[in-house]
């Protein structure tokens, strides 16, 4: 077996690699750059598991960063039990061929109870007092503490949100460097989402990208460095590129117009009846997955979606058969924006009545992707001294909300999720060659595996 390990730089493109990342750029000159066709959609959870199963989202079922559970009524999004993607992953067929292999599966995602052999993920913790505390999850689970005291606590704070910087970036670096040195695994995934964030926010035209591209370019060169000197050949890869954005399209509001929204009132505010809606999207990104619970409809839902402006496909049973999608857990239309555009989830026409998680980070109680989270709301008179007192709560433990987003998605300026039509925007494979040709994303599997088997 030939050790490896797979660093994913997310939202790395062609277009990106140059003078800006000189560590990056000599790495790709010494091996080979592939340009790849992006998973559909190209979003975090779809593209890494067609990464690691070699399959499509038809097979393993993973269509989205979340998605509605018609048994619940309910959205789930960013969930994290392995067993959500239905297909054997990349170290069990490994496992199998080489029954000495291991595997380290360092933030990656749906990175809790799977048979990789070590991991480490993002998890909170909740008391029933409704508190909140940024924490790890590792398995075996004594690695949280042993970790934790070798390189110091995860920087949750900025691993999403509006402080969302290089900072969790190198956390992550450093971890698969303590989990080489304590365990040497033969196949360490490494997950940096440090250029996620600014080009999302700013876009990726922004000039003040270059200094990304610098922090990151320095911490992948480490680690570049770091692997080779121990004989592990590094393989670079990314999810998706980020293209240039300037138009929301908010799906729900358009529905509720139509009278096809159902709303609660809980407490004065409005919540978003999934269960009792006639029709609903699920957004995530340029992609949104739209739910017909009323038959009557499909055909007028249909009209809706290919009239509305910044939507450039409307698919349907054989456009998601033809975009290998077609899965239980999909919506019934799945819609694409174009290049320009992207989904919100918001479905409230006021914002005084909008419900109190939308103006905080909060991934999981959302229906749908919210970009905007990467902001903190430029109508605040003193950010900083809001903050500072519900730290103070927290820490006298009284319970509060850190009410600090913006409800303006024209902040965002960055989106992904369709298959850009620029190659240059398309996410790239840099490594040695491989008898495979990494032409889409289900082709970095074999060629993962390939380099595994080609010592």
């Amino acid at each position: 077996m030939r050790r490896i390990a797979v660093i994913n730089v997310v939202g790395l493109t062609r277009s990106l690699v140059g003078e800006h990342t000189p560590l990056m750029k000599a790495f790709a000159e010494r091996y080979s750059l592939a340009s790849f066709k992006s998973a559909f959609p190209a979003v975090t959870c779809t593209a890494q598991s067609n990464i690691l199963t070699g399959t499509p989202p038809s097979q393993h079922g993973v269509v989205a960063n979340g998605w509605y559970n018609r048994e619940y009524s309910e959205v789930h999004f960013w969930k994290q039990s392995n067993a959500l993607v239905e297909r054997p992953k990349i170290w069990d067929d490994l496992k199998r061929m080489y029954p000495e292999f291991t595997c380290a599966k360092m933030f990656w995602w749906y990175n809790m109870y799977s048979s990789a052999d070590y991991s480490i993920t993002p998890r909170p913790m909740y008391p029933a007092d409704g508190r909140k505390f940024f924490d790890v999850y590792t398995h075996p689970m004594g690695m949280r503490e042993a970790i934790k005291e070798s390189i110091g606590e995860f920087p949750f704070h900025t691993f999403w949100g509006p402080r969302a910087g290089i900072e969790s970036s190198r956390w992550i670096a450093e971890s698969a460097k303590w989990i080489e040195n304590k365990e040497s695994p033969t196949l360490n995934l490494v997950y940096l989402p440090h250029l996620d964030y600014n080009l999302q926010r700013l876009g990726p035209s922004d000039p003040k990208i270059a200094e990304d591209l610098g922090q990151i370019d320095e911490v992948v060169g480490d680690l570049i460095e770091f692997f080779e000197s121990r004989s592990i050949q590094p393989i670079l890869v990314s999810e998706y590129g980020i293209s240039d954005v300037d138009r929301p399209i908010h799906l729900n509001r358009i529905f509720r117009e139509k009278g096809w929204i159902a709303i609660k009132d809980e407490l004065g505010l409005e919540q978003l009846d999934c269960g009792a809606s006639q029709v609903f999207a699920v957004a995530d990104h340029q992609v949104a997955h739209v739910y017909v619970n009323d038959e009557t409809l499909r055909q007028d839902v249909r009209e809706v979606l290919e009239s509305t402006e910044g939507i450039e496909t409307t698919l349907d049973e054989n456009g998601k058969r033809e975009a290998g999608i077609d899965h239980s857990r999909a919506g019934d239309f799945i819609a694409v924006s174009d290049a320009r555009s992207w989904f919100t989830y918001y479905y409230w026409m006021d914002d005084a009545v909008a419900p109190d998680f939308a103006r905080c980070v909060d991934i999981h109680r959302k229906a749908g992707y919210d970009p905007v989270e990467l902001f903190i709301d430029p109508n605040l008179k003193a950010p900083a001294v809001k903050v500072a007192s519900f730290l103070l709560k927290k820490k006298l433990g009284f319970r509060g909300l850190l009410d600090v987003i913006p409800l303006d998605a024209s902040l965002v300026k960055g989106s992904h999720g369709r298959v850009p039509k620029n190659v240059d925007e398309w996410p790239v494979y840099i490594g040695p060659e491989t008898p495979v040709t990494v032409a889409e994303s289900t082709d970095v599997y074999h060629a993962i595996r390939d380099t595994v088997a080609s010592h």
